[in-house]
């Protein structure tokens, strides 16, 4: 068992399963979209890029892509949320919080594309 593939697969799934705990749930209601879940999708998304570094290959190219996409999106969803909580007059409304739960859900589509490379991947692996 190759255990840097055991830490990279933890962190890849682990990044999609934070980001869908804080998606799933009604889109506008801020009280169904944890802040430190949001936090902790984010740090462990970071972690997962970092880790996609090291491949070389076409597939880690695209493993890379999709981190850098969920990144980004969650990052966004973090500046919205914190402009629209801590900056904006009007507060955290219902289409602030949409706009967070829709950014998280663009991350997941892209966490979902990963997790789907690193089946594939693992399923073609050929033992020597």
């Amino acid at each position: 068992m190759n255990l840097e593939k055991v830490v990279f697969g933890f962190f890849v799934l682990l990044a999609a399963t934070l980001n869908f705990g804080f998606f799933i749930g009604d889109i506008a209601n801020p009280a169904l979209h944890n802040v430190y879940e949001l936090f902790a999708a984010v740090v462990v998304s970071l972690i997962a890029t970092v880790l996609k570094f090291g491949d070389r290959t076409q597939i880690g190219a695209v493993h890379l892509a999709t981190s850098l996409v969920a990144d980004l999106q969650l990052i966004a969803a973090t500046i919205v949320w914190t402009y629209a909580a801590h900056i904006s007059a009007d507060g955290l409304t219902p289409a602030a919080m949409a706009s967070v739960v829709s950014l998280s859900g663009g991350a997941l589509f892209a966490n979902v594309v990963s997790v789907v490379l690193l089946v594939v991947e693992t399923v073609s692996f050929h033992r020597r």
